[in-house]
């Protein structure tokens, strides 16, 4: 929830996924076999600038994911490398007290990763999101953290296939001793 001092900032996340099961809602296995690997490298971008909007601090950031994926099914397999998604955000505020630190934006998902509808991979979606975010960091004097990130997607339609996704929300938080 906390917002850096004003500047340029770079940070770097490597990921990697992979799953041997490919399970219906019921629990059952839907593909006798199915393997799968990912790993994306995902560039960020943070600008926090030296104005202030409603006393908080305004910040922009980007995500530039370059991801590998490998999925072999019965009879079919890939491999694609490419550009997923890029997340920009144009207004990130953050406002910052003692102990306590707030920020919000609002993401958006832009479909420039590579997708067809006829791939077993694709490292876009192909529909715009919209993901409203709100973050919050409480820092005791004593040196306990409580933090919090909740998001909330809308997803728009996939012109590819005609499908809708639902909507989303999630979280993430952490709990810790400094």
């Amino acid at each position: 929830g906390a917002l850096p001092p004003p500047g340029s900032y770079f940070l770097n996340y490597l990921t990697y996924y992979t799953a041997s099961k490919f399970k219906g809602s019921n629990g059952n296995d839907l593909m006798p076999k199915f393997d799968l690997d990912v790993v994306a490298n995902v560039f960020r971008l943070v600008h926090v600038t030296k104005h202030k909007i409603l006393g908080a601090s305004w910040a922009v950031h980007a995500f530039l994911p370059l991801v590998y994926q490998d999925v072999d099914v019965p009879g079919r397999g890939e491999v694609r490398w490419g550009i997923g998604d890029i997340i920009v955000d144009p207004i990130i505020l953050g406002w910052h007290w003692k102990n306590l630190h707030i920020t919000a934006g609002l993401d958006i998902y832009i479909p420039s990763g590579s997708y067809d509808k006829d791939h077993l991979a694709n490292a876009g979606r192909n529909y715009w999101t919209f993901e409203p975010v709100f973050a919050a960091t409480f820092l005791s004097d004593s040196g306990i953290e409580v933090s919090g990130k909740f998001m909330y997607d809308f997803n728009l339609k996939n012109s590819g296939t005609n499908y809708h996704s639902g909507e989303e929300f999630h979280f993430d938080y952490t709990v810790g001793y400094h």
